[in-house]
């Protein structure tokens, strides 16, 4: 009996359909609106089924003609990437198809010619092409089993073949789809460029940026950030005119504009911030949980390179250009990224840096404002204008005046803390590891009351021992005196012998006491005492001290006297001291020189202090710089018992005398202009 009459006609029928039905399916598929990801899965998963195919793989030629793997269907049962070698093999064959043009087939095992081209795996490899109109697009690739006779191996490539014709309408239909839109995006992008080089004012280019801008990237919101010396600044959010600039999610963007730009590398989050800096991982997660956005993106702007400079630039030099404004992209839903996307928001960032770097240059022009008001002068003198003109005039005038005659009270303001004239820092007296407190925040202590116990298991070990030696030493000591007692036993030189034995016996035992009495000394500072009467002003002792080693001469807490005077320790920057000075030479020995101040805890009540001593040494003091602590005498019965906290937040007004309004209202630009630029060039 033959092959053909062995098959079951109805068997053999119904499988015809079943490819007439898949056939059918890739055809319509060729006619749907789909992206190239999702036409390749369809695509080759029904031909897989027709062919009945162990498997495929789609491979795409990109921009630089090289194939990339599009996708894949059980590509790892062909063992086509098991080494190096087989992956080379593998992949001269695919070229050799690309260059050839052909729907072809490769049996398994092969080789071609001295290209090192072959198919490594142990299957049938059948191969179509994907072709337009215009160009190769790429490659469909099929393991089949080895077994099939010729005759359906012929067929396999048949089937192959006409898929592959399918397949190129498709791709025409989504070039011709492609070319639309971008005409399309053309249009747009011309739009753009036009609207946003069409204003030379920051405000006006940024709001163009991000409201064209966020039309053209199809995204859910852009907005412009300008960069203001280190920081970012926002100044434009699309779809809003006016904006808080103190609210809560600007601030947070100004942050994360600011931490981006300062790395100078643009950043893409979706959800995934293991490759980011920790600066900005930290200000990327408080802006996306206040804001609750899917995708992020940040991209600093950065001053376009001059055209005559492109030449010579050298593209393994870092980039050193300044960052002038940031982008930032974002999509509320959807955390995907399209490439198209990606493409826009390149193009869009070009475009605004130039834009950007314009209207700052333009608007950095030095005495800009003034140069528009000059060219308006006509109006202003123009008849009806003038009595407006004469009077506005005149008002300058009486406020310059103002500025330069009359005085005014000069004082200057300072930082600084309430604290108690009588305090005392609580230091550990040896290394150790803190035990036990026997106090806690605002607990009152006397004189020499046990604060903290201090444990150090060395100064035990050692005590111990030395101990120890003392003990070995006098028995040492009485076994030589009896044996020197019994004169019977021993001779002349023998009694000599020992006299000196014992004596040397006798100063180690001396020297082991001192010792011991040293390390009892020792161990009498791991009992820390309390240096005067008063309270333990140190907040959360039990969490800093407990259990943790501390060295000698370290701070363990501070005990003030509430009960005697308080008085304020200011901290006035150091520019501001020849004021100061220059005031107190100025006024009497007897009288004193004033000092206004609040309390954070009562802005709204004016006291009076005299300042009673002033450092003659300037220290740095946090952020505020090189500061001269001044310490004010004030009378504690004016203040609410309950207000009197040691470090307590005060902001004083030193008094400086009086001077010219004007110089009492710009005194740091003054200051400035001397400092900075009169002494540098004159």
């Amino acid at each position: 009996m033959s092959s053909d009459q062995s098959l079951d006609p109805q068997l053999v029928e119904q499988t015809r359909q079943q490819i007439r039905s898949l056939m059918l399916e890739i055809s319509q598929l060729s006619k749907e609106n789909l992206s190239p990801e999702e036409f390749y899965s369809g695509f080759l998963t029904r031909i897989l089924s027709a062919l009945a195919a162990v498997g495929g793989a789609i491979w795409t030629l990109n921009h630089e003609g090289r194939l990339a793997l599009q996708y894949q269907i059980n590509l790892q049962d062909a063992k086509l990437r098991d080494s190096e070698e087989t992956e080379k093999q593998h992949g001269r064959l695919l070229y050799k198809v690309v260059q050839d043009g052909e729907a072809t087939l490769s049996p398994p095992r092969s080789s071609y010619g001295e290209e090192g081209a072959g198919n490594p795996s142990d299957f049938l490899l059948v191969f179509g092409i994907l072709k337009t109109d215009l160009e190769t697009v790429g490659v469909v690739e099929i393991f089949q089993r080895p077994d099939a006779t010729t005759e359906a191996q012929k067929g396999y490539l048949r089937f192959l073949a006409q898929m592959c014709e399918l397949a190129a309408d498709f791709l025409r239909n989504h070039q011709l789809r492609h070319f639309a839109d971008r005409q399309s995006l053309w249009t747009q992008l011309e739009d753009f460029t036009r609207r946003i080089h069409s204003s030379l004012h920051p405000r006006e280019t940024a709001y163009t940026v991000a409201n064209e801008g966020r039309r053209l990237i199809e995204c859910d919101r852009l907005s412009v950030a300008i960069q203001h010396g280190r920081k970012s600044r926002i100044e434009a959010i699309s779809g809003q005119d006016v904006f808080d600039k103190r609210s809560n999610l600007v601030r947070l963007m100004n942050r994360l504009a600011t931490a981006v730009s300062a790395t100078g590398d643009p950043i893409w989050y979706s959800g995934d911030v293991t490759d980011l800096a920790p600066q900005v991982e930290e200000a990327l997660q408080e802006y996306v949980d206040e804001a609750h956005s899917k995708t992020v993106a940040v991209l600093p702007l950065k001053k376009p390179v001059p055209i005559e400079a492109e030449s010579v630039e050298d593209e393994n030099e870092p980039d050193k250009r300044p960052v002038i404004a940031a982008l930032i992209v974002e999509q509320i839903e959807d955390s995907r990224v399209p490439t198209s996307m990606v493409q826009r928001v390149d193009v869009v960032s070009q475009h605004a840096a130039a834009a950007m770097s314009n209207a700052l240059e333009h608007q950095g022009i030095l005495l800009m404002p003034l140069w528009r008001a000059l060219g308006k002068t006509r109006v202003i003198v123009e008849a009806r204008n003038l009595p407006k003109t004469i009077s506005i005039g005149a008002a300058v005038i009486a406020v310059v005046a103002a500025l330069i005659f009359y005085p005014a009270p000069f004082k200057l303001e300072a930082k600084g803390t309430l604290e108690p004239v009588v305090r005392r820092e609580v230091f550990a007296g040896i290394d150790g590891v803190v035990d036990s407190l026997k106090v806690e925040h605002g607990s009152k202590v006397a004189q020499n009351q046990l604060l903290v116990m201090l444990r150090n298991n060395d100064l035990e070990i050692a005590k111990s021992e030395t101990i120890g030696q003392i003990t070995t030493t006098e028995k040492q000591i009485n076994s030589l005196t009896r044996q020197q007692a019994d004169t019977n036993k021993i001779t002349r030189e023998e009694a000599i012998r020992i006299d000196g034995q014992i004596a040397e016996a006798k100063a180690k035992r001396d020297s082991l006491r001192s010792k011991l009495e040293l390390l009892e000394s020792k161990q009498r500072d791991l009992f820390v005492k309390s240096p005067i009467d008063g309270v333990v002003v140190t907040w959360d002792l039990y969490k800093r001290l407990i259990s943790r080693p501390v060295q000698r001469g370290q701070i363990l807490m501070r005990v003030a006297d509430p009960s005697g005077d308080w008085q304020l320790e200011l901290n006035m920057p150091e520019q501001y001291m020849g004021h100061v000075m220059t005031q107190r030479k100025k006024i009497p020995e007897n009288e004193p020189q004033n000092v206004n101040y609040i309390l954070a805890t009562e802005p709204g009540k004016t006291r009076v202090g005299e300042i009673k001593e002033v450092h003659r040494s300037a220290e740095i003091h946090g952020e505020e710089g090189n500061t001269v602590q001044i310490f004010v005498k004030i009378d504690k019965t004016e203040i609410d018992p309950t207000a009197l906290r040691p470090g307590a937040t005060v902001t004083a007004k030193v008094d400086c005398g009086r001077r010219a309004l004007g110089y009492v209202l710009l005194h740091d630009v003054i200051a400035f202009i001397q400092s900075r630029i009169l002494f540098r060039y004159f």
